[in-house]
């Protein structure tokens, strides 16, 4: 048996290709859109991509079932509740579909979503009766499970789903044997669960032992647990878990409709019709020089999610990168089901040289620095904008919290007329705050170098909630 992993950190996405050696016949679980790297190994490995399954219609990005089917005429595979406008196979429990020696038999385990499914590979050169691995989706994580609060826009409650995720979890997988490995969908970083391990692999012993939502307890006390203090949901995780069930443009054929050089000329005249400006640089470089009303997400942080929280899915994007990186930042925006790129600026920042009326700055402040302004007596209004959990444990005295996942609604409630900085933990966060609190007219923004890390460094006061 070949089973392959794949890790795709921005999302904190795992999704798998299993294969018979033997036969050549191959499967491919939960794929991201962009589909290459299951190809070339499964040509590497000379074999052929027949079947793709989706344990659930993902929130967080947008599946490549459809590239596979296109692309290697593989057939899809969902949860028999499952409803699509695509042709799929509908799987129940103990459905099997056979690559080969290798059996792959599904069990319905609703709770993250109605439809969802968890996938037993039976491996006979393992072992004859007890499946070698478990993939559970968004069901079981390592150290935790999936939410079961995404589904309330289209009529699950998360009581209801709650109530189903307990039994899925306590009556079937819970029961699997101790050696049958675990490999979930996410890890760490990703909004589908809240204590997410940075593990990949587990076991169903270790989870049943380590795990809280496996310990003893009643369906009532689980549903209070696991619906409380989950993260913020962005607003396209509906989007895209409907986006999902449709059939839609591959991605190869929404990046031949976006990756269009725009001149300097062409992105103000897209500007005046309503396009927003993308600048996908590293913060140190946009907040040195950027063209002005640009909203900054770096490619080097989690860029997707935060694209799919403050930019507008409706609205035309204008991308602005370091040249040769339009492509992965399209590619990027397009796993999250963000089609709506116009275009990007021929040649990057260099452009803009010969126009230096349209770049504006903005200033990277040093801890000391802050520090020495707070205890002047004309301070600036500090802004925190990690998470209110963060905020409660440790933050710079004189900050306000308001955390970047809601920040375009709090906008208005920010002082307007005094100098603004923004921190959060490292400075990822904070660099977006800053280019939308620039481009909402605030005056003079500035953002803290290093974040609350480099404030700590110093060996600066801070205080916490407890």
């Amino acid at each position: 048996m070949i089973l392959e992993q794949y890790y795709l950190g921005c999302l904190a996405h795992a999704s798998y290709l299993i294969a018979d050696e033997e036969s050549g016949e191959a499967a491919v679980v939960d794929p991201q859109r962009d589909v290459e790297q299951y190809l070339d190994d499964a040509e590497r490995l000379g074999c052929r991509i027949s079947h793709v399954f989706l344990t659930h219609f993902h929130a967080d990005f947008v599946a490549g079932h459809l590239e596979l089917r296109d692309r290697a005429g593989a057939a899809i595979h969902l949860g028999a509740r499952a409803k699509a406008d695509y042709a799929f196979t509908p799987m129940g429990d103990g459905d099997t579909v056979e690559l080969g020696a290798i059996a792959l038999e599904v069990l319905q385990t609703p709770g993250h979503s109605p439809e969802s499914i968890s996938i037993l590979v039976h491996d006979p050169a393992f072992n004859a009766e007890a499946p070698y691995a478990v993939l559970t989706g968004d069901t079981l994580f390592i150290g935790d499970v999936g939410r079961p609060d995404l589904r309330a826009s289209l009529g699950w409650s998360a009581d209801e789903l709650g109530a189903m995720l307990y039994d899925s979890l306590h009556t079937k997988l819970a029961l699997l044997p101790d050696e049958t490995l675990v490999y979930p969908a996410h890890g760490a970083g990703s909004l589908c669960g809240k204590t997410l391990s940075t593990d990949t692999v587990s076991t169903i012993g270790v989870q049943r032992r380590y795990n809280y939502a496996l310990q003893p307890m009643s369906r009532e006390q689980f549903i209070d647990i696991v619906t409380a203090d989950q993260p913020d949901a962005p607003a396209y995780f509906t989007y895209d878990a409907m986006l999902n069930t449709r059939e839609h443009d591959t991605l190869d054929q929404a990046l031949a409709r976006e990756l269009n050089p725009l001149s300097r000329q062409e992105v103000l005249a897209r500007v005046e019709e309503g396009a927003q400006l993308l600048d996908t640089r590293e913060a140190a470089q946009f907040e040195g020089a950027h063209l002005r009303g640009s909203i900054n997400i770096g490619l080097g942080g989690s860029f997707a999610t935060w694209c799919g929280t403050v930019l507008d899915r409706e609205r035309p994007i204008v991308l602005i990168a370091e040249p040769g990186r339009e492509v992965e930042a399209a590619i990027r925006l397009g796993r999250i089901g963000f089609e709506n790129v116009d275009g990007y600026l021929d040649g990057g920042m260099q452009p803009l040289q010969a126009a230096p009326e349209l770049v504006d700055r903005i200033e990277r402040i040093t801890a000391g620095s802050l520090a020495e302004q707070l205890a002047s007596t004309n301070p600036p209004l500090l802004v925190d904008v990690r998470s209110a959990a963060e905020w409660q444990e440790q933050r710079i005295d004189a900050a306000v919290n308001q955390p970047l996942s809601q920040f375009l609604a709090g906008l208005a409630t920010i002082e307007r007329g005094r100098p603004v900085v923004a921190y959060c933990g490292s400075g990822y966060r904070s660099a977006i705050a800053a280019s939308l609190l620039q481009r909402e007219g605030l005056g003079q923004v500035s953002d803290l170098v290093g974040g609350l890390a480099a404030w700590e460094a110093a060996k600066l006061p801070v205080t916490s909630t407890a």
